[in-house]
């Protein structure tokens, strides 16, 4: 009898260890093998732990120490309330059961469109992986006490618009489940570019339709989400267009690689993985998922998101979390500071009149198109440090330009001022030719003025506005200038 005792709980310890091997990618096999249909089930168990009854038993206990979602939208408006002069709260639309999806914006002037990149962070995609809405607020709060004392928090609050989502999925929190209320995991529920399951945005759930204008009304420079059950920084593509598992990287490859590396080797121990070299890994290389919201974030937003694995246990004991934090904190902050501190970023002009154009950067070589904001003309393009880049700018009725530049030391500046297609001269000086005057004292001073005069003193204002603009625009990144070696170029 007691051999039988004895073999049976060594059964039961034995089939602990299980889910743990699940958590870390184990299902890479069964999706290379099976056809997309079951591939795309498999796969919703991705690095994480599938809901059952022993798990949902143990979450009851586990919640204790975690914020309700009462909690997390009181914990923000105290927030808001707190640092009223670097943040503001709203709200880009509810959940299934009507929860508000509630986000803080922390920068020097919240709610302003300026001429700053702007980066936002979403935590909480799958209800059943809390850490990161804790972690977000201990983000904010963490800026907000320090961003007069820490250079950090300065460079990130007077030179970035962050936007934090603590819970994209509160009503998958609420029940304890991976998806949302109608139970479909909301990181397959994007559109991709291989798999056209998605097309109609109406039959999108809520929550997927909010981030999708969310991203429309504001052009994100770069983002993460926060999941747990592993540790490593993944980056596009998430998926293959033969859905089998191998490394299949976007464009800006070596960009996404320098972006998960500076999360990975800012963290306390993810760069030291066995399982990914350096704490990072391409989406289609660990296996493939389809209607991913980071693939979608770089087609369709022109954002670069990352998906960040940032706790072994999908959710582990309230007390934890301090230290969670801890080995986070640094690889959160590195990663919205990269924004400033690497890459090129400037503005588009007009010779003609110095007006802002809302134009189009590409690099040559990389097969990816940035584009200016409508208000600014302003651009924020990442780039990997390497010797050098070749920048072109384009902008439909003017002549493009191009210029080489190095990110070796630090970011660049770089301002394009494009000449229209079409010489406007004669245009521009019409109206006065066309003055009907009636003295001869009149016609002189027209004449005077209409000539070659006014052609120079015509030039000389565009250019004085335009040295203007410049000046303005020096103030404005003087605080970039402590992130890097500061080079500006106009072209």
């Amino acid at each position: 009898m007691n051999l039988m005792q004895n073999l049976l709980f060594s059964l039961l310890i034995l089939a602990s260890t299980i889910p743990s091997s699940l958590a870390k990618g184990a299902f890479k096999k069964s999706l290379a093998s099976s056809d997309f249909s079951n591939a795309s089930n498999a796969s919703s168990a991705r690095h994480l732990l599938e809901d059952n009854d022993s798990r949902a038993k143990r979450r009851v206990d586990l919640v204790q120490g975690y914020m309700t979602n009462d909690d997390l939208e009181r914990a923000m408006k105290e927030f808001v309330q707190r640092c009223s002069n670097i943040s503001r709260m709203y709200s880009i639309g509810k959940s299934v059961n009507g929860v508000p999806l509630w986000v803080i914006e922390i920068s020097d002037k919240p709610g302003e469109e300026e001429t700053e990149p702007a980066f936002k962070y979403i935590g909480n995609v799958h209800g059943d992986e809390p850490v990161g809405r804790e972690l977000l607020i201990f983000l904010a709060n963490w800026l907000c006490d320090n961003h007069l004392k820490d250079p950090l928090a300065t460079l990130i609050v007077e030179n970035v618009h962050l936007h934090i989502l603590p819970s994209m999925n509160p009503d998958g929190y609420s029940l304890g489940k991976r998806g949302n209320a109608n139970n479909i995991d909301l990181n397959r529920d994007f559109p991709d570019q291989f798999v056209f399951l998605n097309d109609d945005e109406d039959s999108r759930q809520p929550e997927t339709r909010a981030i999708m204008d969310w991203a429309r009304d504001i052009r994100f420079t770069a983002s993460a989400t926060l999941h747990g059950g592993a540790l490593v920084a993944n980056y596009p593509w998430d998926g293959t267009r033969d859905k089998r598992t191998y490394y299949y990287g976007c464009p800006d490859d070596d960009t996404f690689q320098f972006m998960s590396s500076i999360y990975s080797h800012s963290h306390y121990n993810m760069s030291l993985s066995k399982e990914f070299p350096g704490g990072i890994t391409n989406g289609a290389a660990w296996y493939p998922l389809y209607g991913g919201m980071q693939d979608w974030n770089y087609i369709h937003a022109g954002c670069f998101e990352l998906t960040l694995e940032v706790s072994d246990d999908k959710w582990p004991n309230a007390s934890e979390l301090p230290i969670i934090w801890k080995y986070n904190k640094m690889s959160m902050l590195n990663l919205v500071a990269s924004l400033v501190k690497t890459g090129v970023h400037g503005r588009i002009y007009s010779s003609g009149d110095g007006r802002p154009l809302p134009g189009f950067i590409t690099v040559s070589g990389i097969n990816y198109t940035v584009r200016a904001g409508k208000a600014f003309a302003d651009y924020h393009r990442l780039l990997a440090p390497r010797d050098k880049y070749e920048v072109v700018a384009t902008m439909p009725g003017y002549k493009s330009k191009n210029t080489t530049i190095w990110l070796d030391e630090g970011p660049v500046t770089l301002d394009f001022v494009l000449d229209p297609e079409g010489s406007i001269k004669g245009s521009i000086l019409q109206n006065v030719y066309d003055c009907n005057c009636n003295s001869k004292s009149k016609l002189e001073f027209v004449q005077f003025f209409g000539g070659v005069h006014l052609e120079v003193y015509f030039v000389f204002i565009v250019i004085l506005g335009f040295l203007c603009l410049l000046f303005q625009r020096r103030v404005k990144v003087k605080n970039r200038q402590a992130a890097g070696a500061k080079r500006t170029v106009v072209v």
